[in-house]
């Protein structure tokens, strides 16, 4: 049980995960987007492995600022399987996440979580999370 950044054999396990997250249908694009994830230095794509298996995983996005002195990182989607919550692999990922933001020399990480998403609000609490509200979307499709 591990701790790693992924690779690209772990789309069908990261395909699963997002279907737990309501994101079906991922299995025809999860390649593609994996290997665009794992080539770009401003991400990582952690996951928490019980040897070739991921039961879960944090990806994480570092954002230069002009205008502050740090920088942030973003979670854009953390996921732990079903059968394996509740059993401190959500906070391990966190953890490491906060590490490695802390390292890029980020002094906040950001996560946009759903208002349905009411266990993962209590988790976000747990780990130190405050709510900063009005978030803004504009969709380009």
């Amino acid at each position: 049980m591990s701790i790693r950044l992924a690779k690209n054999t772990d789309a069908p396990d990261l395909s699963r995960l997002l279907t737990q997250l309501d994101y079906p249908g991922t299995e025809t694009f999860i390649a593609a987007k994996l290997g665009k994830i794992l080539a770009d230095p401003a991400e990582r794509l952690l996951v928490w492995a019980e040897g070739e298996h991921v039961l879960g995983f944090l990806s994480l996005h570092f954002h230069n600022q002009l205008g502050t002195e740090g920088d942030f990182a973003i979670i854009s989607y953390f996921a732990v399987d079903e059968a394996a919550q509740s059993k401190g692999i959500g906070a391990q990922l966190e953890a490491a996440a906060t590490r490695l933001a802390q390292e890029h020399g980020c002094d906040r990480i950001v996560v946009h979580c759903h208002t349905r998403r009411t266990r993962a609000h209590a988790f976000y609490y747990r780990q130190g999370y405050e709510e900063s509200p009005k978030y803004l979307i504009k969709r380009l499709s």
